[in-house]
């Protein structure tokens, strides 16, 4: 949804005015980004890359909700070859994403944004319980939204809580940040006669069979008619292309042309 005209800073003390394709934007981070190059534990340096990109999107105005996974300190879907049980493990994926929900809500705080973390899972001390209505709020209370533990229910990936929490606090996009910059007929780091789409339509990335999320959420969005753009986070000032219109990764939609 396109925005243009001049806004309250809601709180912010000023008025932006606005040029923007999107407003409301929901952020799917991967733990492995917050480790940076090496993918685990946490690199400061990529922590306040992030951080700042975000200010600089929040600073035009842009309502912002965080979904942040946890594969940085542990892997549900891989703890089987460790000998837990399955549900166990992927319960001790969520508690790793409240980790990193902490890590990020005190790095994007360094930048003067006020931020909220909501947990699905229940951990008092540190979080609020997810409430739709609360979410909401915050939103529009400009505070920074980072979600932590999922949906609260083992068997998903960290993709299929993103697509749900874009749907309820009604975004206009769900970002899905990457190591690629955007999507591909085949995997573009094994074979160079790969083809980049710069857009595409649900049934037609499905009919190709491409690998854009797991299917479960992939069909929560083309089900709503939730928009993904699919980018490459590595790449300084993406997310600010992106709410601006500019071209920065692939765009997935529900008609053939948007």
């Amino acid at each position: 949804m396109e925005n243009n005209g001049i806004r309250g800073g809601g709180g912010r003390g000023r008025k932006i005015k606005l040029t923007l394709k999107y407003r409301r934007i929901l952020l799917k981070l991967s733990g492995e980004t917050l480790g940076g190059a090496a993918g685990s534990g946490y690199d400061p340096a990529t922590l306040k890359r992030i951080s700042n990109e975000i200010k600089q999107v929040y600073d035009l105005g842009v309502e912002i909700a965080i979904v942040v996974g946890g594969g940085n300190i542990f892997r549900g879907l891989y703890a089987k070859d460790l000998g837990f049980e399955r549900c166990s493990a992927d319960y001790m994926g969520m508690l790793a994403t409240v980790m990193n929900a902490l890590a990020l809500q005190d790095a994007i705080e360094k930048t003067g944004i006020t931020t909220r973390v909501l947990s699905a899972l229940e951990v008092k001390s540190v979080t609020e319980p997810f409430i739709l209505r609360r979410a909401r709020r915050h939103l529009e209370k400009n505070h920074v939204l980072i979600l932590a533990a999922g949906s609260g229910n083992p068997l998903f990936t960290t993709d299929t809580p993103a697509a749900l929490r874009a749907v309820e606090l009604r975004a206009d996009v769900l970002l899905k940040a990457t190591k690629v910059d955007g999507i591909y007929s085949k995997d573009p780091m094994k074979y160079n006669d790969a083809v980049k789409y710069d857009t595409i339509a649900f049934n037609e990335a499905i009919e190709k069979r491409l690998n854009v999320m797991d299917m479960t959420a992939f069909t929560l969005c083309m089900e709503n008619d939730m928009p993904i753009v699919v980018f490459n986070i590595r790449d300084e000032g993406n997310i600010l292309k992106i709410v601006r219109g500019e071209n920065a990764g692939s765009l997935i939609h529900a008609k053939t042309s948007r």
